[in-house]
Order: structure tokens, then C-alpha cells, then sequence
């Protein structure tokens, strides 16, 4: 019998919100402390998966890709040397459009030598997208990372200039250039570099296949190898790389899946 997302916030936000839908987060229980005091390990797609202590469960927190599927998925979950697989439904979600019209065709319709500069890029953010580093575990009680208004949501199906392209998958927050960009959580600096879709671009490893990602920065504070603390000044908000004004566009990745950051936040 699949194992549906039943979990409600264990406490005050020590998880994020369940949500078992593609670019979702499932929750799913993996058994007691007392019946296994080793914490279990858990894979989705060979990928490592998070697994929270929690009021004396064990829950495994499961990203979502924004490709899946609706259906069922399989967890392999090893406890107390028994491996297993789990099953868990994804339900099916549509996500609206969104239409954005860019002045610079450039970034719509690439030439050659962009072309093979986005799609090294691409290759290298997939492999920090892929980064493990095991942990107690990570703080999940997210703060948004700038003061503004929330624009585009995560998920969105968008089109630039006509063209269909990839879904949204980040949180759009609408500032004015030069806004202090902020940790959304404890967490040490992987990554920063100056890409042609995302601009100047922050990664924060959180811990345990959990990171987020800070784009389009006007101004870049921070350095890699950095442990910075939740609320801490990453650098400036602006319009660097595709961006059609000034806004910072912020990721969370939950074991290599692109997920909806607002499931992070507390309910303002």
C-alpha cells in the first residue's frame, strides 16, 4: 500500500511542509528512535536522501522533481540493515503560465558561442545541484532571503519572447537594485560564480542534499568555502544574466531536485 503524505508540521517548523506534488517535499515515516536508534539511510533515484529525527521518528524528507511524473514513486530505504523500498504517490499539479518579454533577443535565441557556454554552465550547476554533505541536520526553518514583494512563483510554465522554456524553479522576490541579499539559513558557501542565464549567482550548502541558490546578484559579498549564518549578507540584489528588471531569484534544492521554496518559510 503506496504511503501517502499524512505529516503534518512535526513541530514549529523543524520540516518543511509536505506537499506530493512534482517540486513538492514528502515526508515519510521510517519507524520509531526506539525501534531503531541508528538513523536510517534513505535513496531516491540513487541519490541520498535526508532523514530527520523528529519527536522520536525517523522521517525521511524527500525532494521532488518538477518532472515527475504523477504516480507512484519508490523510496530504497535501508533500517537496522534491512533494505527496503517504500512507495509514495505524487499527485498531479498544474502549474500556470507565464509570458515574459525580454529586450535582448540574445538571451532568448542563442548564438553558437552562447550556446556552448550556457550548456557548460548547465552541466556544472547540475553538479553542485548533486552535492552531499552528511550532517546532523540541516535548519529547515528558512527565512526569505530579501524585504519584497513576492512575484513569480515557483513552477511556472514560461515562455520568453514566444518561446517555450524550462518551468520557474525558484522564487521570484521583486526588489530594487542593490537590496541586501540575506542566508535564508545557516549553511556554508559551496559555489559563486557569474552565469549567463542567472547572473551572479550564490550556492549555500545547508546540509544533507539541502542548498539554496541566490541569482541575478548585482554584488557578490561572499566567498566559497564561507560559513555564513542565517540572515547573513550574501551580496546585493540586481539584473545580471537573463533577467528582464531588477529581482532576486532564489532556489532551494532538496537532494538534487529543484523545490518550492515557500514550503521552507513560515506562513507570513
Amino acid at each position: 500500500m503506496p504511503v501517502l503524505l499524512l505529516l503534518s508540521a512535526l513541530s514549529a517548523w523543524a520540516l518543511p511542509l509536505a506537499a506530493n506534488v512534482p517540486g513538492g517535499v514528502a515526508l515519510l515515516p521510517l519507524g520509531t528512535v526506539l525501534e531503531s536508534p541508528d538513523p536510517p539511510q534513505a535513496w531516491l533515484d540513487q541519490r541520498p536522501v535526508w532523514v530527520a529525527r523528529e519527536n522520536g521518528r525517523w522521517i525521511a524528507v524527500v525532494g521532488i522533481p518538477l518532472d515527475a511524473s504523477p504516480g507512484t514513486l519508490a523510496l530504497k530505504v535501508s533500517i537496522s540493515g534491512e533494505t527496503r523500498e517504500l512507495p509514495f504517490e505524487v499527485r498531479d499539479k498544474r502549474y500556470a503560465e507565464q509570458r515574459i518579454r525580454l529586450k535582448n533577443d540574445r538571451q532568448v535565441i542563442l548564438s553558437p558561442d552562447d550556446e556552448r557556454r550556457a550548456l557548460a554552465e548547465i552541466e556544472r550547476i547540475q553538479a553542485l545541484k548533486k552535492y552531499w554533505r552528511p550532517g546532523s541536520g540541516p535548519q529547515a526553518d528558512f527565512i526569505l532571503p530579501a524585504d519584497g514583494r513576492l512575484a513569480s512563483r515557483f513552477g511556472l510554465r514560461r515562455f520568453f519572447n514566444g518561446e517555450p522554456r524550462a518551468p520557474h524553479s525558484g522564487l521570484d522576490i521583486a526588489v530594487p537594485r542593490g537590496t541586501p541579499v540575506k542566508a535564508a539559513a545557516d549553511g556554508r558557501v559551496l559555489a559563486v560564480d557569474d552565469y549567463f542565464f542567472n547572473g551572479k549567482t550564490v550556492f549555500v550548502d545547508h546540509g544533507n542534499g539541502l542548498l539554496s541558490m541566490y541569482c541575478h546578484l548585482d554584488r557578490i559579498d561572499v566567498a566559497a568555502g564561507e560559513a555564513v549564518a542565517q540572515g547573513q549578507p550574501l551580496g546585493r540584489s540586481g539584473m545580471t544574466g537573463r533577467a528582464s528588471g531588477p529581482h532576486l531569484h532564489w532556489s532551494v534544492v532538496l537532494n538534487g531536485a529543484m523545490v518550492d521554496p515557500e514550503l521552507f518559510v513560515p506562513r507570513r
